[in-house]
């Protein structure tokens, strides 16, 4: 069995005209692994999912998918284990989607048992006799999800999967996505909405303007970004800042210390030498604001690219 990653991009450019779309882009994602993929419009996101796809081709640079680049005649099998959800998730209007669903999966080889497994799972068999042209956009979102998860596919691209999802329902499909990595298929999750994200992925890409600022799981990325940890101690009233050891992280909040993440435990440890410490709140900074970090490095550079 080999352990050579299930997708890889190769110092991969794509330019359409005069427009970099993306730029000298390395990545390697592994089997049963989550990608998160983050970035604002323009940032070139939907561009590498493409290139995975195989519907375009990289200007320079390699990308290989299970094996064989997705862009050739060879990739015809390996197109059958992928499952993909657009941002815009378009069907047939008039059909109902029990109809649409069955459609696609006959494509991928599957019958309309399958069809009907899928639309249960994702929530929306009570309708699947209506057109879908009744359906709200959050009950057409379930029905892209439907179809991206058709025959359990190896690979599964979902760009801004939870977008018109109430909060039920997006924890559902998250509840879905640790399923699928579990059984080992392979997931790049390109989303806007940060909170809620962080706990489902193991890495962390993040695109500006057609380049990779940053990579790595979120441990990785919070000491890259040496992000403090804040701590609020509660009820040791104005002890915090007569304590020469805890004054120089003290921020304008009473109570509130920004501690570099080497001294955190130090920090907690001195917390705790105190008896009349009430309680303790540690917040290590969250994926949105390792987010932020890395964008605003990056501000005053070009951000000419396209999606």
């Amino acid at each position: 069995m080999t352990n050579s990653p299930l997708v890889s991009l190769t110092d991969v450019n794509k330019s359409y005209k005069q427009l970099d779309a993306l730029t000298s882009v390395t990545m390697n994602l592994n089997e049963g692994e989550v990608l998160g993929l983050f970035g604002h419009n323009g940032a070139g996101k939907t561009t590498m999912m493409k290139l995975i796809l195989g519907v375009i081709s990289p200007s320079t640079g390699k990308v290989n998918v299970m094996g064989v680049a997705p862009d050739s005649k060879e990739a015809w099998h390996m197109r059958e284990k992928v499952g993909y959800l657009p941002e815009n998730v378009s069907f047939y209007d008039q059909l109902t989607g029990l109809e649409v669903l069955t459609y696609f999966a006959r494509l991928k080889g599957f019958d309309k048992k399958h069809a009907i497994a899928l639309l249960e799972q994702v929530g929306v068999a009570h309708a699947m006799k209506r057109q879908v042209k009744t359906y709200s956009k959050g009950m057409r979102q379930r029905l892209g999800l439907a179809q991206a998860f058709i025959g359990e596919p190896k690979l599964l691209l979902l760009d801004e999967p939870t977008v018109g999802l109430d909060p039920i329902a997006t924890a559902d499909f998250y509840q879905t996505v640790d399923q699928l990595k579990n059984q080992g298929t392979s997931v790049i999750l390109c989303s806007h909405v940060l909170p809620g994200v962080e706990q489902h992925i193991d890495r962390a890409m993040i695109l500006s303007s057609g380049k990779v600022l940053a990579m790595g799981t979120l441990a990785q990325l919070r000491k890259q970004a040496n992000l403090p940890v804040v701590i609020k101690p509660s009820g040791l009233n104005g002890s915090v800042c007569q304590d020469s050891k805890l004054t120089e992280f003290l921020t304008k909040q009473p109570n509130v210390l920004h501690v570099p993440e080497h001294e955190k435990l130090a920090t907690l440890r001195h917390l705790l030498s105190y008896d009349d410490i009430g309680d303790i709140d540690v917040e290590p900074a969250n994926l949105e604001k390792v987010y932020q970090h890395f964008l605003s490095l990056n501000k005053g550079k070009s951000t000419g690219a396209q999606r």
